[in-house]
């Protein structure tokens, strides 16, 4: 019999998992060639603007394929709805069953996406951090700062958003969790004198450009998880001393490394992948003035990863 979960029962059993040290050994497996990930499956839809990603695959040898469903409408909040919603679906490799549904509402990619920036943080970021700049008010702006607090102790952020009314709630959401935040006019002002930069915005054009960024800074570009979205300036990666891809076959159709690709501004060889720099950290940040980017275009072994553990722990809870 299949097995159904509801988003309340899935966030009842997170705070037991180590979910960061399961999605880094999903990183590295992905790496490694040892995971089967097919390209990225994609709706996009105009009217009302909106998308939807299906990821899928497994890690060879393990127990279960997951197929992921997710979307995103921008207009739903004026609806009085989340703009975030999917599923995952969970089958067994050896019978080819479904399993289980995560009926997670979206919501395990929002963490999956979160735990991927604090892991890049961990590898790239440089030790001494006083200013977070973040471009977006949305809910990967608020996970990313959040899921930082095992890489950095710094609660200062400066925000940029489309509105200045996002930009207070922004505010009002941070400071109930313990951040100081200051409202920034521009997206340069949100990342003068920032050691992390966090980009969650659905942008379809530079956001950021190069004379914005200062030695020592850390990117962590999110947003850009379609060919038409662009938040950096494809001549800050080309500034850039380290630029770390979650994906390299996807982040050549995708993301803000598909635009320095093409405009010629990038070579493949200067692109590390996520995984080996989990495997070998010294391909990440060595000097604390390096400038570090990672392109986090969102890979189907983050759901594996995810949606496998907490399967796992329903079961136990259930025996």
């Amino acid at each position: 019999m299949t097995l159904i979960y509801s988003l309340k029962q899935i966030k009842a059993v997170l705070p037991e998992l180590d979910l960061s040290k399961s999605i880094e050994q999903g990183f590295v497996a992905y790496s490694q060639g040892r995971t089967v990930v097919p390209p990225v499956g994609e709706l996009v839809f105009e009217s009302p603007p909106g998308e939807t990603h299906i990821k899928y695959g497994y890690i060879k040898g393990s127990a279960f394929y997951v197929i992921k469903v997710a979307s995103g409408f921008y207009e739903n909040p004026g609806l009085g709805i989340a703009s975030n919603s999917g599923l995952m679906l969970i089958f067994s490799t050896r019978t080819g069953e479904i399993e289980a549904i995560l009926l997670d509402q979206g919501y395990l990619t929002d963490v999956r996406t979160a735990i991927a920036g604090q892991i890049a943080a961990r590898y790239l970021a440089p030790s001494s951090v006083s200013k977070i700049g973040v471009l977006g008010t949305g809910v990967q702006a608020r996970m990313q700062v959040e899921y930082l607090k095992p890489a950095t102790s710094c609660t200062s952020i400066c925000v940029w958003g489309r509105t200045r009314e996002n930009q207070e709630a922004y505010r009002t959401y941070m400071a109930d969790r313990g951040y100081n935040v200051i409202l920034a006019d521009t997206p340069a002002m949100a990342a003068e004198d920032a050691q992390i930069i966090i980009t969650a915005t659905p942008s379809s054009s530079s956001l950021l450009h190069a004379g914005d960024i200062g030695p020592g800074t850390h990117i962590t570009a999110m947003g850009s998880d379609t060919p038409a979205k662009q938040e950096l300036d494809p001549v800050i990666l080309e500034k850039a001393d380290i630029v770390v891809a979650d994906s390299l076959s996807q982040t050549r159709e995708r993301g803000e490394i598909s635009h320095a690709l093409k405009q010629g501004l990038l070579s493949p060889d200067r692109i590390h992948e996520l995984g080996r720099v989990i495997e070998s950290p010294d391909l990440g940040r060595t000097v604390e003035t390096q400038i570090t980017i990672a392109d986090l275009t969102g890979v189907a072994v983050q759901d594996i990863q995810i949606a496998s553990a907490v399967y796992q722990a329903m079961k136990k809870e259930k025996s």
